[in-house]
């Protein structure tokens, strides 16, 4: 009998063998074909979200031949893909005065074109007015197909049509119909459509055609003075050629000579020879590319896929082969020997294996198919199509099959081994588990921990990878061993529990491979979770607010903005969150108001807090001895040092308040309670007697501040100069203040609150500058513009400010990582006790024989399933926390260099554990999973067949 002969026999009977034990089968196939489901979809995704030349091109000059740019810095030398350019005489004099080129005196003959042009514009909104970026742009035209498409309605025709995208729209409250005037010119423009840009869908901007927002707005400034022109920015091209011919190379250097870039779809396809190049010519050498080798993180996330499903699969096939044992050995008495035997459990991997595959990969295309919309929202870009590349999902529906084969391998290994009599009578047979393997993974584990811990703290992230993969494969070889000790502990629990433990300690081959699948899968998600809340802890503690958060301040520009504060103020009461009343603050300065006459030199005066001339006041991690003094610092006592008083000065920012450098501001109590957030009754008593409050304590010195005031006055200030003729004076004074508690100083925007009369006395001049107040929360789009709106229409002039705080990271990879662990430990918790069912089923009968109570049966798969999830949830907990902490390591070794070359650069590299991700897991998952075993299992036994 030839080898294949007996192969096909081998997978006839495992295919009939699959279809006997349908439910084992579709347990099989589901956990082979999940991963290739998922992978099959990212390989999918991925194709399609990675535009080609062809379509980046698209995307940049919609079906148009090439996009012409006027660079403004004369002739040009340019690389064939436009994304590289040079002027051909850099030491030439570029004219900025002269009259720009007709960019259209460029184009090919015969050729045909369109305009884009973009300006910054205030609109009107469904809530109030915005500020967005308006297009003049033909969208209507074939050209701007690929670049501008219409998602409904219509395109605009005609001065007074405009275009919106959808963010757009959502943003501001507006739909199609709706009407919109640009306050800059006061045109009225209906919006007649949505449009999207494919590449990129999150663009919220306006499309009107060219002429209809930027003539009559320039027109309306040349009229009106009060009206400031547009800033319109550069006007592109996209230029159709010559039928038949496009727009060529000769054709682009033409244009160069001009100082016109080109990017043109025939060169970009199809480039001339570098020979033919000047620019490459000139740079010989310099322009090389290189595509790098396979990603490793690549191979190794396939090869973790791989042995998830190998641990996870591998139990069933022993259980099939042990439930198949009396069949298998009926082979051996019919001549079949031990090949035979592998080859028959090896086939039942080869057709589950191949069936999870196919099926993997169909549902995978189907899946994003049906999902595509979600898909490019996420993606922020529309897909060409769905990008499918033959040779890779044949290598994954190649992996997916081999997989089935590796899960089987060891199954079929041990059934060769049994002899006939065991299989035909059923026993077992008693084999000890290794006592070298756990030894051996002990020492796998510390060598592997000790490997990590040196890459982390030499700042090599390669040996932090090997040394947290090898930690995690030693701590596999003695998942038997801790199972097993387990069991030693059920002896002081109730009936249910006892069983369960040892139930699992006794059937290690089906326990420890799900508890390692499981593990496997908590420790990536861990190491990644950890190192994302620890990295988002870095950057909240780095991050430098403009404000106080939870704060919103009103600022007027002028005297006469000013006088407006009072209907700013209804507005903002009327459209925020605001909580408790406003403070007022003034603006304060010395000689003549910089704001209005410092644009020539030593024209205004200027208002200083002067820090005391001693070592306690300078920040140590600036000036001389700075880089020395860096070089001792660990990593605490630098951020020690960075949030001291003295430091803080260097590193808040300041004039927020209108107070330019001083950071001094004119204001009562309110302030401190509203905005400082300064609850101390000495404080307001103290502003009330006309006593400054400093917040930074480094500007005092026994108790007093020095104040120095120059007092310099400009000629075109004449009124004041009047009042105060002669030469410039600058006033030194030293004034008693309450010194606010350490933590204020790094309050933003603010040194000292300075009492109106005191600033009068000083001689000081004052002015209306805002109020702050105190909001729930920071204010939505809708009540920015709402507020906006009500301002202008008011007059304007005057502004709002909030704090945001530092960008908020999405949470969405968290949840993500969380349920893919979760859903992985209840799988591997339901197939772990569906085997053991399966397994175990004349010991059930014993219990039930016995009289135990039906409910016993399922407290039992309850229990089942809590011990697997438990123990591999919390090993995976452990393993995956040597990675976070490794790498973390590495980033404060990198942080720790930078900071000795810059002595301001944060060093702060915290670890900080994702509490709620590891609740999820280590309490959650393991419960819901035990619920859902005792919810699903049958109380009662089903009567079995007589044995003939």
């Amino acid at each position: 009998m030839s080898v294949f002969t007996g192969w096909r026999a081998a997978l006839r009977i495992a295919r009939r063998d699959a279809m006997r034990s349908k439910g084992r089968s579709a347990l099989v196939v589901a956990m082979i074909a999940a991963p290739v489901v998922g992978v099959t979809a990212l390989d999918v995704t991925y194709r399609s979200v990675t535009s080609t030349t062809a379509e980046q091109l698209t995307a940049a000059m919609g079906s148009a031949d090439a996009l012409f740019s006027d660079q403004q810095i004369g002739p040009i030398e340019q690389m064939p893909e436009a994304e590289r350019y040079d002027r051909v005489d850099e030491n030439a004099p570029v004219d900025d005065t002269g009259p720009s080129i007709d960019i259209s005196t460029t184009f090919p003959k015969g050729s045909r074109a369109i305009s884009i042009q973009s300006v910054p514009a205030s609109v009107t909104t469904g809530y109030g007015i915005a500020n967005t970026e308006i297009y003049e742009f033909r969208t209507s035209d074939k050209l701007a197909r690929g670049k501008i498409d219409l998602v409904r309605g219509d395109y605009p025709h005609g001065p007074d049509e405009i275009a919106a995208t959808e963010p757009f729209l959502k943003s501001t409250g507006l739909h199609i119909g709706s009407a919109t005037t640009v306050r800059n010119s006061g045109e009225k423009y209906t919006i007649t459509g949505v449009v999207e840009q494919p590449d990129m869908l999150s663009t919220e901007a306006l499309y009107a055609d060219p002429g209809a927002v930027i003539a009559p707005w320039q027109a309306r400034a040349d009229h009106d003075k009060n009206v400031l022109p547009p800033n319109v920015g550069s006007k592109n091209w996209l230029v159709k050629g010559p039928e038949g011919v496009g727009v060529t190379w000769p054709d682009v250097m033409a244009a160069n000579k001009s100082g016109i870039l080109v990017k043109s779809r025939q060169v970009v396809l199809d480039p001339p020879p570098l020979s033919e190049v000047p620019l490459a010519r000139k740079n010989r050498g310099t322009y090389s590319e290189d595509s790098g080798p396979l990603s490793a993180a690549l191979v190794t996330v396939v090869a973790m896929a791989v042995l998830e499903i190998v641990l996870l699969a591998g139990p069933a096939f022993a259980v099939g082969a042990r439930r198949s044992r009396r069949q298998l050995g009926l082979l051996g008495t019919c001549g079949g020997d031990r090949r035979h035997v592998r080859a028959v459990v090896l086939g039942g991997g080869l057709v589950l294996g191949g069936i999870g595959a196919a099926a993997g990969v169909v549902v995978g295309l189907g899946a994003t198919a049906v999902f595509r919309p979600v898909i490019e929202e996420w993606a922020g870009q529309r897909f060409v199509s769905l990008a499918l590349n033959p040779k890779e999902l044949l290598a994954i529906a190649v992996i997916g099959l081999i997989t089935g084969l590796l899960a089987a391998f060891a199954p079929a290994i041990v059934a060769s081994r049994q002899s006939v009599l065991e299989s035909l009578t059923g026993r077992r047979g008693v084999r000890r588990s290794s006592r070298v393997l756990p030894v051996l993974g002990a020492c796998v584990l510390a060598i592997g921990v000790a490997v990590a811990i040196y890459g982390g703290t030499d700042g090599d992230s390669t040996l932090v990878a090997g040394g947290s993969v090898t930690a995690e494969l030693g701590l596999l070889a003695c998942i038997p061993v801790i199972v097993g000790f387990l069991g030693r502990l059920a002896r002081w629990l109730p009936l249910s529990p006892r069983l369960a433990l040892r139930d699992a300690a006794r059937n290690r081959g089906r326990t420890a491979p799900a508890v390692a699948a499981v593990m496997a899968a908590v420790a990536g998600s861990v190491a990644i979770a950890t190192y994302m809340s620890s990295a988002t802890a870095e950057a909240e503690f780095n991050y430098v607010p403009s404000l106080n958060e939870g704060t919103v301040v009103l600022s007027s520009s002028d005297a006469e903005a000013a006088a407006r504060l009072p209907l700013a103020r209804a507005a903002v009461e009327r459209n925020m969150a605001v909580t408790g009343g406003h403070a007022d603050f003034r603006r304060v300065w010395a000689g003549s108001d910089c704001g209005i006459y410092g644009d020539e030199e030593n024209h205004c005066g200027s208002l200083e807090l002067v820090k005391p001339a001693d070592r306690a006041s300078s920040c140590p991690l600036t000036g001389k001895g700075a880089k020395k003094l860096a070089a001792r610092l660990t990593a605490d006592e630098h951020k020690k040092l960075m949030h001291s008083p003295a430091c803080l000065v260097e590193l808040m920012s300041s004039g927020l308040f209108n107070t330019e450098a001083s950071s001094i501001v004119v204001a009562d109590e309110a302030m401190l309670s509203t905005y400082v957030k300064l609850d101390d009754p000495a404080a307001a008593k103290a502003l009330a007697a006309g006593t400054p409050v400093l917040l930074n304590k480094v500007f005092a010195k026994n108790g007093e501040v020095t104040v120095k005031a120059v007092h310099r006055y400009s000629k075109k200030d004449k009124q004041n100069r009047k009042l105060h003729p002669g030469s410039t004076r600058t006033a030194t004074d030293r004034l008693k203040v309450y010194v606010a508690p350490e933590k204020y100083a790094a309050t933003p925007g603010i040194n000292m609150i300075l009492p109106q009369r005191t600033a009068e006395r000083l001689g000081l001049h004052t002015e209306a500058g805002g109020s702050v107040y105190a909001v729930t929360h920071t204010p939505t789009g809708a009540e920015e513009q709402r507020t906006y709106g009500a301002i202008e229409q008011a007059g304007g002039g005057i502004w709002t400010q909030y704090e945001s705080g530092p960008g908020r990271t999405d949470d969405s990879m968290l949840l993500i990582l969380t349920l893919f662990a979760g859903m992985v430990t209840l799988g591997a918790a339901a197939i772990t006790t569906g085997l053991a069912k399966a397994d175990a089923e004349a010991d059930l009968n014993t219990l039930s024989a016995v009289g135990a109570p039906p409910s016993v049966r399922r407290k039992l798969s309850g229990f089942q399933c809590v011990v697997v999830a438990l123990t591999g949830v919390v090993l995976g907990t452990l393993a995956g926390l040597v990675p976070a902490v490794a790498l973390r390591m590495v980033d404060l070794s990198e942080a720790l260099h930078m900071m000795r070359l810059e002595p301001t650069e944060s060093a702060y590299t915290p670890i900080v554990l994702p509490w709620t991700t590891l609740g999820l897991l280590v309490v959650g998952v393991p419960l819901l999973a035990g619920l859902l075993a005792t919810a699903l299992t049958r109380s009662r036994l089903a009567l079995a067949r007589r044995a003939e």
